[in-house]
C-alpha cells in the first residue's frame, strides 16, 4: 500500500513522535511505501488565504471555495499546497497523527485540512461522502489523549470520544470519500509507565499491519438521505 502520514506535534521526542517512528519502521519492514509530512518540521503555514494560490479569480473579494475551484482548473495552487495535494492523491491510506488539543485537532493540522482539502481538487461537483473522490481508499486517526479512557466514555466527564472525533472522522475524512477505520488512541501516555507505552506502540504496529483488512466505521450512505432535506429517510437508522 501507499501510505501518507500527516504528523502534527512540535516535539520529535514526544509519544506522537514515537508512534510515527514505529510506523516508519513497521511499514518499511512490511514493504509498504510511506510518505510522512511532519508539519512542524516543514514549517507548514496553517493560515488559509490568497497565499494558497498562484492564480486569482476575483481580486476584489476573496471567496476561498471559488478560488480553490479556479486553482484546481488552472493548476494554480501554491507550491506547498500542491506538494501536499500530490501526496494526498497518491496515497491508498491516510493517517493523521496528533495529540488531542482542546477536544480537537491542533491548529497546525486543522490548517493543513483547511488549505489542502480544496474544492475541485478534493471535493465538489457531487463528489462527497460515499461518492467522494477518495472512495475505496482508507483513513485512520492515531492520537494521544491526556486523560484516561474512562473520562471519554458516554458517561465520562469529558464526553464520548466518538462524538468528539465525529467532526474529523465524518466531517473531514468520510466527507471526502475515505473509508474511515476505528481510531488508534494512546490514553495519557505521559502518565503511564514504560510497559504501557510499549503496549500502545505494539497496538499501533498491529493496526498498521491490518490497514488493508480492518473493518471501517459504518456511516449511512448518501442514498439513505432525502435528496431535498438531507435528513435520513424514514426507517433508516442513524
Amino acid at each position: 500500500m501507499k501510505i501518507f502520514i500527516v504528523h502534527a506535534h512540535p516535539e520529535p521526542r514526544s509519544f506522537n513522535g514515537a508512534l510515527t517512528d514505529t510506523a516508519r519502521r513497521c511499514l518499511a519492514e512490511a514493504g509498504h511505501a510511506l510518505v510522512v509530512s511532519d508539519l512542524y518540521a516543514l514549517g507548514w503555514n496553517p493560515r488559509s488565504d490568497r497565499a494558497n494560490f498562484t492564480t486569482v479569480l476575483d481580486p476584489g473579494v476573496f471567496r476561498q471555495q471559488q478560488e480553490e475551484a479556479h486553482a484546481s482548473a488552472q493548476d494554480g495552487f501554491a507550491a506547498d499546497v500542491r506538494a501536499e495535494l500530490d501526496k494526498l492523491l497518491w496515497c491508498d491510506a491516510l493517517i493523521f497523527q496528533f495529540p488531542l488539543w482542546w477536544f480537537s485537532l491542533p491548529a497546525m493540522l486543522k490548517g493543513w485540512v483547511d488549505r489542502v482539502f480544496a474544492m475541485g481538487a478534493v471535493y465538489g461537483g457531487g463528489l462527497w461522502y460515499d461518492r467522494g473522490r477518495f472512495a475505496g481508499r482508507r483513513a485512520m486517526l492515531s492520537l494521544t489523549v491526556g486523560g484516561p479512557a474512562s473520562m471519554y466514555r458516554p458517561d465520562g466527564l469529558n464526553g464520548d470520544i466518538d462524538r468528539l472525533l465525529y467532526p474529523i472522522q465524518h466531517g473531514m475524512l468520510r466527507f471526502t470519500g475515505f473509508d474511515v477505520l476505528p481510531p488508534v488512541i494512546a490514553w495519557q501516555p505521559a502518565r503511564v509507565g514504560d510497559e504501557a507505552r510499549q503496549a500502545y506502540l505494539e497496538q499501533y504496529r498491529q493496526r498498521l499491519l491490518a490497514l488493508a483488512t480492518t473493518t471501517p466505521l459504518q456511516f449511512p450512505s448518501i442514498d439513505d438521505y432525502d435528496p431535498e432535506t438531507f435528513t435520513l429517510k424514514t426507517g433508516v437508522a442513524a
